[in-house]
Parts: C-alpha cells; structure tokens; sequence
C-alpha cells in the first residue's frame, strides 16, 4: 500500500533521513519505533508532504506520490494525526468532526457518521464543546475521530499515547485493534510506549540517527538488539 524507498531529507546540513525505506500493507499495522529525536515525525512529515524529500521516492498504491501536496495525498486516501494532535481549540467538537470530511463533497460532507459516535462514545456527549475544553486524551480521541471521517485507506499516528491518561490509551488501542482487523486499511504507528506498540504491531522498523536499524515481524520485537535501541 504504502512504499517508501531509500528516502533522504536535510535540514540544513544536518541530513536527518538517511536512506529510509519502509513497506506498510493494507490490513496491517507497522510500529515505527526509535528514541527522541531519530527522525521519527520527520519522517511521517515526508509522507504527508508537510516536509520536502531531497532524496528517495514515496508510493501509495502504485502511484508516485513523492511531489504530491498533502491535501493532495489526503484526497488519495492518506490521513495524519500529528504529534500534539493540533485540533482546531476554538470550534466545537463537532466543526473539528465536519472538518475531517473536508476532501468530500455535497451530502457526503454533511452529516458525521454513527461509527465514530461507536468508537468514541465520550465525543457524542461532547458535542458543542469547545475543542480547547477537552482534556488531552479526549482530544487525542477526537484528533483520531476526525480522520478516520475522511475514510482512509492508510492512517498515520504520531504519538497517540503520549501524554495521555492510561483509561484512555486502552481506549485508543482499542480502536487501532478494530481498525487492524477490519483489514480494509493500513496503519503506520509512531510510538515510544512499546507495550503498546508491541500488542497492535504486525510488523516494526527502530529507527536510529534518521535510519533504520532493525526491522521484523512482532514476534521479533522482544529481541535485545531492538529494546537496546529503544533503552533511555
């Protein structure tokens, strides 16, 4: 679904990606695992468009998507939930719901759908709050929800935990879980916390200085030569 092949990127002088090359598929989840400061959002930036590639070629279902502008990768399918979540504090929780459908058009742009209102029950009670009134987990949820509402074929998570409640964090991995099985859709998790990386991952890359240093399956998460990457 999602291919990444040897993708460079500078800041500067320093050269913060370094030959990154990554494989998500469709039904799956990737874990993107690594320390503070490896490059890790910098690379989920360069998947979105936020960030220039210098180097390295980004596809999405067969189709080069490395020049593409990110309202243009959102319309293909793709959705990004940043690290910070960045929900719009001043409108109400369900104008930030409507803007997640933004690259629609007509009726289908209209009305929020029922499964979000099933996947988190907190934000139907929460509708004509203020988005800056939520608590930080609430928001996570309803940064996730208001994605999920563009109908993505691939979801990428920066962060999701972080800073969050623990109630909450089962609440999120819940939904990653029933997302992975419903299997129509690819899930790309950028995490610290490897618990819960490590119970929703079907595959894992640890980055390390802007490349990757170890990639497997989940059953090889456990090995030493990857938690030694991860140790503060």
């Amino acid at each position: 679904m999602l291919q990444v092949d040897e993708l460079n990127q500078y800041y500067g002088a320093a050269h913060t990606l370094r030959g990154v090359s990554l494989n998500v598929q469709k039904g799956r989840c990737m874990a993107l695992l690594g320390r503070n400061g490896v490059g890790k959002t910098t690379l989920l930036k360069c998947l979105m468009g936020v960030l220039p590639v210098a180097k390295g070629n980004v596809t999405f279902e067969g189709q080069d998507i490395t020049r593409l502008k990110p309202h243009q990768r959102a319309a293909l399918g793709i959705a990004y939930v940043p690290q910070g979540r960045e929900i719009f504090a001043r409108l109400t929780v369900e104008e930030n719901l409507l803007m997640g459908m933004a690259t629609k058009s007509g009726r289908a742009a209209a009305s929020i759908r029922g499964e979000v209102y099933e996947l988190f029950p907190v934000l139907k009670e929460m509708l004509h709050r203020r988005g800056g009134d939520l608590s930080g987990g609430q928001q996570q949820q309803l940064a996730i929800a208001r994605a999920l509402l563009a109908d993505p074929k691939l979801i990428i998570l920066d962060e999701p935990t972080e800073g969050i409640q623990p109630s909450i964090i089962k609440d999120i991995g819940r939904v990653i879980r029933l997302l992975r099985e419903r299997g129509d859709i690819g899930i790309l998790l950028c995490e610290q916390y490897f618990d819960f990386a490590h119970d929703l991952a079907d595959d894992f890359i640890v980055m390390s200085r802007g490349e990757v240093v170890a990639s497997g399956t989940q059953a090889q998460m456990n090995d030493e030569s990857v938690k030694r990457h991860l140790a503060v």
